[in-house]
């Protein structure tokens, strides 16, 4: 049976692609199995490699400040990275470096089942909002597979550009907003009919096609 642990385990001994000989530590990501909240940033930096956690150095306190200004704990939200090793130098994550890492972070997402995501910077936001541009569209948010996706600026970017950190800041702001939309908007899996399916009949699956939100 898949779980969180396992995937730690497997990314901790993690060869896929050029970034493991030149870490300390792979690091999985942390926060509790069914977070409501999902953080996904682009990769370990200097000090997630020596201790094997995510967002612990200077971003990583920044990104704690946030969490604790929307009025949440950063123990009630799972933080990952798109590439779980770190690329030498702080080097922007190379495409198949994010590729063997995607189904690392495809079953974390599957497992954890977040209600919303919340994406830290344009390696992240990639995924979501191919071809956009994080000044465009921070704090805009779309519905994808169920869950609510929002796209933010890493914490290091204000750190390095002090003007954006007001921006940042009244993104983080509106979380609990947003999770609230979110619990209204998302609709849950439709309960199984008590009758028995005719022999041979299947249920269709929704289609996974992103739905545009107006949140903001």
């Amino acid at each position: 049976m898949d779980d969180l642990k396992t995937v730690a385990a497997e990314v901790r001994g993690c060869k896929l692609c050029g970034l493991a000989p030149t870490r300390k530590n792979a690091v999985p990501g942390e926060g509790p199995d069914h977070a409501e909240i999902m953080l996904i940033g682009e990769g370990p930096g200097f000090n997630e490699d020596a201790q094997g956690r995510p967002f612990v150095g200077a971003s990583g306190q920044f990104l704690t400040e946030l969490i604790a200004s929307a009025g949440f704990k950063r123990t009630e939200v799972f933080i990952a990275n798109v590439v779980k090793c770190r690329p030498p130098g702080n080097r922007d994550p190379l495409p198949d470096e994010i590729m063997a890492c995607q189904g690392y972070l495809d079953r974390q997402i599957a497992l954890i089942n977040p209600k919303i995501i919340i994406t830290l910077g344009r390696f992240s936001m990639a995924r979501w909002f191919p071809n956009e541009r994080i000044s465009v569209i921070h704090g805009r948010a779309k519905q994808v597979d169920g869950r609510i996706v929002v796209a933010m600026y890493h914490p290091a970017a204000a750190l390095h550009q002090p003007a954006l950190r007001q921006t940042l800041e009244d993104d983080f702001k509106r979380m609990q907003s947003i999770l609230a939309d979110a619990q209204k908007k998302v609709a849950p899996p439709a309960p199984k009919k008590p009758a028995m399916p005719e022999r041979g009949s299947k249920e269709e699956e929704k289609s996974g096609d992103a739905e545009q939100l107006s949140l903001f």
